[in-house]
């Protein structure tokens, strides 16, 4: 069997655009300000600050480090740890192909509001033309009765340009357009502000946004949310940073990329912050009401409380298109990473090149996008796999690798030696306390408390059937798969591959 040396980013930078544009995605927009303005303002801050340096820093600088130093995607790279655990690799696969096919299609919204921007064709009424003129939802869920043409055609093509730019490969294909998307997101996102900022009430807005409630800090839920948010937002969890650190360079320097992503992805949360609520301090001033009465988060602030604030304001197109192509910018750039943690397991594991592998893999969720999504069911097929697919995928696969890596496996002194060896911080004690106490135990609450509020009541009042299949099921789904996934005898070329050898890079040390 002959192996494919694998592929490498040109330059650090090119790694560091690449991770900063998966972990800035459409959540940065639209959930983070949401959060912060119900769980203390200005407060949180602080306990989102901790959960960045507690959990968030520190899950990316393992997850760069098993990348970098297995050079292998998830499942083979945590099947060199220990056999038994490939399994937790392949749920991780599982989950970012779920992920990727609604994802997609929030995206293909987006790109039709750029459009509807322009002559703002949600008229008086957002929520009655996003759900009824343009989703064309059906009255319940569960009831699959026509295609949605409107959402098909710019899901087909938001499918197209994620394809193409995988299949040109790492350094010609991701870290190209990422080169292009993060500018290009930056000078968006800026402009959006800057406009935001000279609004009339804008200064309302930002005084909802960041006053201070101090006593929030005396409650747990805060705390819990802001470990919440950091988690979600960075991309940790599910695959995407082992597999972009696996085309490092075996001198790359990891706890400095931590940090830069890191800092990056919360600095553009809290800019988003200062532009959503500025935007909202206006149409609460133009409405007479307050802030907190047209604060919302997801689908309703960006395809309603957004469209509603364009057609008061002036210059309103302009600074819809501004918004909803952010969207797209960052949409694709998270989107690109996560079917690119499915291509490389495939390829891992079977030895295919990489066209044959992003067409006939990628190719497969974009399909399966294709079939579900743009439907009258759509949506609520959408949200519950989303809420299921975090909560009891993303957030639980994280703590069992956690627990796996750090209590039994007991690998946190060879990955910090390895990071130590490259980086120019060393990793201190602080690294191995806070992967093995402080993130499972917050981790294990989060779950705990989630799993209370499923049972007190069914999620957005859906029901227990409708759950079982499209949430529940979903969830419990991935990790069957995994584990099936996971059974499967790894070849290649018709050759076992023998994932206990040493990675040719590491075989080069000293």
């Amino acid at each position: 069997m002959t192996v494919q040396p694998r592929e490498q980013w040109t330059t650090r930078a090119g790694f560091l655009m690449a991770a900063i544009g998966s972990a800035i995605g459409l959540g940065n927009i639209w959930r983070f300000p949401a959060v912060a303005y119900e769980n203390g303002g200005g407060a949180f801050l602080l306990p989102y600050l901790i959960a960045l340096l507690t959990a968030g820093i520190p899950l990316l600088i393992m997850e760069y480090t098993i990348g970098r130093k297995y050079r292998m995607s998830p499942p083979a790279a945590l099947r060199r740890m220990s056999r038994p655990a490939e399994v937790i690799g392949w749920w991780q696969v599982v989950i970012s192909f779920v992920i990727a096919t609604y994802y997609a299609v929030i995206i293909a919204w987006a790109v039709r509001y750029v459009g509807f921007s322009v002559g703002q064709q949600w008229g008086d009424d957002p929520q009655a033309f996003l759900f009824g003129d343009f989703l064309k939802v059906a009255e319940t869920p569960g009831t699959v009765s026509s295609y949605v043409p409107g959402v098909l055609w710019p899901l087909i093509a938001v499918w197209v340009v994620v394809l193409v730019i995988l299949a040109f490969g790492i350094r010609r294909g991701v870290e190209r357009a990422n080169r292009i998307f993060i500018p290009l997101l930056v000078v968006f996102f800026v402009a959006l502000v800057i406009r935001a900022l000279t609004l009339d009430g804008a200064a309302t807005g930002l005084d909802a946004l960041f006053s201070p409630d101090w006593s929030e800090l005396g409650n747990g839920s805060v705390w819990v949310a802001a470990y919440g948010q950091i988690f979600f937002s960075l991309s940790i969890g599910f695959g995407i940073m082992v597999t972009y650190a696996s085309y490092l360079g075996r001198r790359a320097d990891i706890t400095g990329s931590a940090m830069v992503a890191g800092f990056a992805n919360s600095s553009f949360e809290i800019l988003a912050g200062i532009g959503v609520f500025a935007t909202l301090g206006y149409l609460a001033t133009a409405s007479g009401v307050p802030v907190g009465e047209v604060a919302s988060a997801g689908l309703g602030l960006a395809f309603v409380a957004f469209p509603a604030v364009i057609s008061e304001m002036p210059l309103g197109g302009l600074f819809g298109v501004l918004f909803f192509c952010s969207l797209v910018v960052a949409g694709l750039s998270s989107l690109i990473s996560i079917v690119q943690v499915v291509v490389s397991a495939v390829q891992d594991r079977t030895g295919m090149r990489r066209i044959p592998a992003v067409f006939g893999i990628g190719g497969l969720v974009a399909v399966v996008s294709i079939l579900l999504f743009p439907t009258d069911d759509g949506v609520y097929l959408l949200d519950a796999s989303d809420h299921f697919i975090n909560a009891y995928g993303i957030a639980l696969a994280a703590l069992v690798a956690l627990v796996v890596i750090v209590w039994l496996l007991r690998k946190l002194p060879e990955l910090q030696r390895n990071a130590d060896a490259t980086s120019a911080i060393a990793l201190g004690h602080w690294w191995r306390i806070c992967l093995g106490v402080i993130t499972p135990l917050v981790l294990g609450w989060m779950m705990i408390d989630s799993l209370r509020k499923e049972f007190d009541e069914n999620y957005e009042g859906y029901s227990t059937t409708f759950l079982l299949t499209t949430g529940w099921g979903v969830a419990l789904g991935a990790l069957v798969v995994g584990v099936v996934l996971s059974l499967i005898p790894w070849k290649a070329g018709g050759e076992d591959i023998d994932l206990d050898m040493e990675a040719p890079e590491e075989r080069k040390e000293p």
